[in-house]
């Protein structure tokens, strides 16, 4: 049974009654963010109860060491973690001198959270009646500021209903945090300074090993009713910790509201010795601004973004919720500012997978990020990588191999593998394919060229490299062997020829030399310097061309269909269906070994390599391999939804393509893999977009220009996107009679939709 308590509305997440229960659930789904910092929804007041503190700022990590019980030659020596940071959000409330918290109250009732998508803010009310019978109201709004990223507000408001109230706030930074996910309990933080000055607070702290120097700031005001209160506070400070104590009398019915700032800076983007007076000049900014002018400008920011990346769904509210909410949160956590950052698959929300960057960024998020912003954004990702490179080679020296072969990581902060299980460190290989596939699905959608003679070309090299490398000549079969992997199915470790690994490398290694001859002739100087760098040979070019002629692709004459390895066959091959329920998640449920000996698929693997490559295969394909292998998909991967739901839709099954979509689109919201409280699923909501983009508007780039298959659910009246095609920004409206395209700028282009020609006109609304 799902979880079923997030009030259905286009706009807004809601939350209504408060249950102690669902705390750090609501924590993640309530999570706040603006690409440079986050924060779950933790209560500014104090809480007794469970809950999952997290405040994180973007860049910043710790390299935890390893925890494993045996060493292995090759193992990353560290886990890089995002750093619970320090918490800026905290206000104690005293009430005659009693601490208010929820979880210790006589009664709350009228528990309400709303987080507004539309306008970028987070609110929560109550009403409680205190341990010593003081009855009081509270309105809570926050949000992190997109216009200044270094700064977030709170607007606190208290009122006593029954009688007056002395009525003591502390607003307070706390640096004494620690990582829910730490190794070894290691000290994170080295606190330098605890100061306060004319009624702003900080805190200045470096981390351990990585050095990344930080000042945590705060500033507070207060008023009752529409006076300000100008009383000085009492300070109270320890190494760690620097809180503000103000004292009210507040007649009942009167509202006492507090209005803190706070936030970071790092030395990312200051001078470590200029951090305090970074802190005291945004803190100037912001306060100068206000909050009223501060949000106002923050629901303009987020129309902006609205603007180009909403999607809008008629008839079913459940589904249009479920995709405002996760590019909702896909804004939050990256905007593309930064080629130094990229997209942790749980961003700010949590701190599950050490908040690293994985293949999920080139599989899943670069389509997202193309299409909906400047194609610089997507850009700045792959300069990323590029960035890299130097580590990624390092990393395949590391695991033995040479000549500047490449293995990127499937973990990584700052380019160096930092996953500590080896099935997936050594053996989860194809994440290096996903790289180049990256880099050719960037060209095909932008039409910019130029990152491959200027970066990305290097990339490539590299990566080819690495895939003859790591390819064996099989005597036996006469053909070349890539053995001990782990596919994208990670139910699967230590497998010989995963399908879609083979077919991967084949095609990395075919498109590398076709960049290089491309390059060869339109950049002859970027080409030479390239060819100097990377000391490449006609005769290691050959080397190649033999391994990719060469490659082996396990097929299954019987089936007719490629298989996922050599061995699924010997599998018992029991569909998903004759699992009983109560077996089910089996990553909860079952034992590994039993896992790795079942068929169960924990995500697209084959389909996975039909999804990137379906113009290499017919639709009868694609269908034979869809019946043969979504049957035993447990699906219990946040990326495996999308794909599937992708592909129903491609084969017009769409009471299966709509199903996967609700699963992707509300896979946190109504929490079906029950882990919602370690953080939301931020690279997956990439998907969801796709799994309409690509689904049900069927859009490819097919001959170098936007085609699309139209599809709508029954559940749907209507449905529209906008998608920027090489800085054309194109609005598609999908209903259930047809489809309507309307193109904004000043000249026509030309589109095809159902395999048919269609020419659009500027500014005039096309219908086919």
């Amino acid at each position: 049974m799902n979880q079923n308590y997030i009030k259905a509305d286009a706009w807004s997440i809601i939350e209504e009654g408060f249950d102690k229960d669902r705390i750090k659930s609501s924590e993640s789904l309530f999570s706040i963010g603006n690409g440079a910092m986050g924060q779950r929804a933790n209560f500014e007041e104090h809480y007794s109860g469970e809950t999952f503190q997290g405040s994180y700022i973007a860049g910043v990590y710790y390299p935890d060491k390893t925890r494993v019980g045996w060493w292995k030659n090759g193992y990353p020596e560290y886990f890089a973690k995002v750093l619970n940071a320090p918490n800026w959000i905290g206000i104690d409330v005293l009430l005659n001198g009693e601490m208010l918290d929820l979880n210790s109250c006589q009664k709350v009732s009228g528990f309400r959270r709303e987080l507004n998508m539309k306008e970028g803010w987070y609110k929560r009310s109550f009403n409680a009646i205190s341990i010593n019978n003081i009855h009081i109201k509270v309105v809570a709004t926050r949000f992190l500021s997109l216009d200044l990223d270094e700064v977030g507000a709170i607007k606190y408001e208290i009122t006593p209903v029954d009688s007056d109230a002395e009525i003591t706030l502390q607003p307070y930074l706390d640096a004494g945090i620690t990582n829910e996910d730490s190794n070894w309990d290691d000290k994170f933080w080295n606190i330098t300074k605890v100061t306060a000055d004319n009624g702003q607070a900080f805190v200045e702290a470096h981390t351990m090993k990585t050095n990344f120097a930080t000042c945590t700031f705060m500033q507070s005001h207060l008023m009752l009713d529409d006076t300000t209160i100008d009383t000085k506070p009492i300070i109270e400070s320890t190494d760690v910790r620097l809180g503000m104590t103000f004292k009210q009398h507040v007649a009942k019915g009167a509202t006492l509201t507090i209005y803190k700032y706070g936030g970071y800076v790092v030395d990312r983007n200051h001078k470590k010795t200029e951090l305090l007076q970074a802190a005291k000049n945004v803190l100037a900014k912001a306060t100068a601004i206000g909050y009223e002018a501060l949000l106002e400008k923050q629901k303009q920011e987020w129309s902006n973004i609205w603007e180009m990346s909403d999607i809008t769904i008629e008839g079913d509210v459940k589904a249009q919720q479920g995709i405002r909410f996760n590019i909702f949160q896909l804004n939050q956590t990256y905007l593309g500012t930064d080629s130094k950052l990229n997209i942790g698959p749980k961003g700010f929300t949590g701190e599950k997978y050490g908040g690293s960057t994985y293949w999920d960024t080139e599989a899943y998020c670069i389509p997202f990020y193309m299409a909906t912003k400047d194609h610089k954004v997507a850009r700045n990702l792959l300069e990323y990588r590029y960035n890299h490179l130097d580590k990624a080679i390092e990393n395949a020296e590391k695991l033995g191999f040479s000549n500047g072969a490449a293995l990127y990581p499937m973990v990584t902060m700052n380019g160096e593998e930092c996953h500590n299980e080896w099935e997936i460190t050594f053996e989860e290989i194809h994440r290096n394919g996903a790289i180049a596939y990256a880099i050719f699905n960037y060209y095909r959608f932008t039409g910019d060229y130029s990152y491959i003679p200027e970066m990305g070309l290097e990339v490539l090299i590299g990566i080819a490299r690495f895939w003859q490398q790591r390819a064996t000549f099989s005597e036996e079969k006469q053909q070349y062997v890539i053995l001990g992997v782990t596919g994208p199915n990670e139910y699967e470790n230590n497998v010989n020829n995963n399908w879609y690994t083979n077919y991967l490398a084949k095609w990395c290694i075919d498109y590398t030399l076709e960049q290089l001859d491309k390059v060869a002739q339109g950049y002859e100087q970027d080409y030479g310097r390239i060819i100097g760098k990377t000391e490449l040979s006609e005769n290691e070019l050959s080397k190649w061309q033999k391994v990719s002629d060469g490659m082996y692709l396990p097929y299954s004459q019987a089936h007719d269909v490629f298989l996922q390895q050599d061995g699924f066959l010997d599998k018992k091959l029991i569909s998903v269906d004759d699992l009983p329920k109560s077996q089910r998640p089996i990553n909860q449920k079952w034992s590994w070994d039993r896992i790795l000996r079942s068929p169960y698929i924990k995500q697209a693997d084959v389909l996975q390599g039909f999804y990137f490559f379906e113009d290499h295969f017919s639709e009868t394909q694609l269908e034979k391999h869809f019946d043969f292998y979504e049957p035993f998909t447990v699906h219990e991967s946040s990326l495996s939804p999308c794909v599937h739901s992708i592909q129903a839709a491609k084969l017009n099954r769409m009471k299966q393509a709509y199903t996967f979509y609700l699963r992707t689109s509300r896979l946190d919201l109504d929490d079906y893999n029950k882990e919602v409280e370690e953080g939301l699923h931020i690279t997956s909501m990439a998907g969801t977009w796709m799994s309409i983009v690509e689904g049900f508007g069927g859009m490819r780039v097919l001959d170098d220009k936007l085609s699309f298959t139209p599809r709508i659910p029954k559940e749907w009246t209507l449905f529209s996107f906008k998608v920027n095609f090489r800085n054309r920004i194109l609005k598609v409206t999908i209903d259930q009679k047809g489809s309507s395209f309307k193109l904004e700028g000043n000249s026509e282009m030309s589109i095809r939709v159902n395999g048919k020609r269609v020419v659009l006109k500027p500014e005039i609304v096309t219908s086919t």
